[in-house]
């Protein structure tokens, strides 16, 4: 009789935990106050589409053709002009541009795409956003969580992520720490991925691309940018992103792609042509943001919280100190007031003694989260 196999584990074995399932009975207790939940935990747009992107929607809903992988050249050259006259990135060409379902989409599977695999290296962030750990899993590549390339030794990852803005802690690399980066993983021979999905989502000085001519010295070889126009143009439920930089690379990426039928829809890409031509809403939308972050962190340090970094993204990352309650214990207190904020621990055991408070609530729940923080 032949011996049977051992059965290969589920890819979903191979997964972290979900972190949002331990949210749910904190979130049942916040639901239940009498004023009605305040939910901070989410970095969800709640305000409404702008009036240029449904206009393009509604211009491209007859769309009965399959759309291009590679997308549509119009989208592809919004994608450049605007990189150039927002944030200063020159030499910048279409074939460099692939527009994707969303920004999270292309984080889980570039690993897959590029064919990393068992035995390779993924390194990203100390405090980072769950899904550079979820891509590295999926197939079944080792990871690292630090902020320091000395603490790799003499180890060449596979990829590096860095994420500025950063999710959760809304800090800025500054260009010379890019600059430093971009020429370590070049000297190696590194992909280097920069997340760059909150880079208009900026309070207190600019955020840069590692695309800018300043830091990546005017080659893009070697590092690819991730956006999204979930967060600057409330658009999460059209799900449209982009990535941009190597020319090789995005080639790669376009070949399997192609392959795999992952298309952005027809309309969505003549939607984001739309939306990258118009900086009126964008800026509109970032008062907004502005004046509720101000009302939240008000409230927050009026309360003995101190807030850490935060100068850009749609958070704030926010502490009592190490000596004071570890971040389950301050999300129960809030929930109890019914407020609902993300454990800095889903980020990261770094984040053990911050909370990750968002403030893409509208007006009235803002200013309800600030009115029952006085109490605490």
């Amino acid at each position: 009789m032949r011996a049977q196999r051992a059965p290969k584990p589920s890819v979903s074995a191979q997964l972290p935990d979900f972190p949002w399932d331990k949210l749910t009975s904190y979130a049942a207790t916040a639901r239940a106050h009498p004023d009605g939940l305040v939910d901070l935990s989410v970095g969800t747009p709640v305000d409404p589409t702008p009036e240029v992107a449904q206009a393009a929607l509604r211009a491209a809903a007859d769309s009965p053709g399959y759309p291009m992988t590679v997308g549509l050249p119009e989208a592809r050259q919004a994608v450049v002009d605007w990189f150039a006259r927002d944030h200063g990135v020159t030499g910048l060409e279409i074939d460099q541009v692939l527009p994707v379902i969303g920004s999270k989409e292309l984080i889980a599977s570039l690993p897959l795409h590029l064919g990393v695999g068992p035995g390779d290296l993924v390194v990203y962030p100390e405090l980072a956003y769950p899904t550079y750990e979820v891509g590295a899993a999926v197939v079944g590549a080792r990871t690292l969580a630090s902020d320091s390339l000395t603490a790799l030794g003499p180890e060449t990852p596979r990829l590096l992520w860095i994420n500025s803005p950063s999710n959760p802690t809304g800090r800025v690399l500054p260009k010379d720490h890019l600059r430093k980066v971009v020429d370590w993983c070049r000297e190696r021979g590194v992909l280097l991925v920069s997340d760059e999905c909150y880079i208009e989502c900026s309070w207190e000085g600019p955020s840069y691309s590692v695309l800018h001519p300043d830091i990546c010295g005017g080659s893009h070889d070697g590092i690819l940018a991730v956006h999204s126009l979930s967060k600057r143009s409330n658009l999460a439920g059209y799900r449209c992103a982009f990535v941009a930089g190597d020319r090789s690379v995005i080639a790669e990426l376009l070949a399997v792609r192609k392959n795999l039928g992952l298309q952005m829809p027809g309309p969505q890409q003549r939607v984001l042509a739309a939306v990258l031509g118009d900086d009126k809403h964008s800026l509109e939308q970032h008062e907004r943001y502005a004046a509720r972050r101000a009302t939240l962190r008000s409230a927050l340090e009026a309360t003995g919280f101190t807030i850490d970094h935060s100068e850009a993204s749609l958070y704030l990352w926010a502490t009592r100190g190490a000596d004071g309650p570890d971040c389950w214990s301050t999300v129960a207190e809030l929930a109890d007031l019914g407020i609902l904020v993300a454990p800095g621990s889903f980020y990261g055991s770094a984040g053990s003694q911050h909370v990750r408070v968002a403030f893409t609530a509208t007006d009235e729940r803002v200013a309800a989260a600030a009115e029952r923080l006085a109490r605490l």
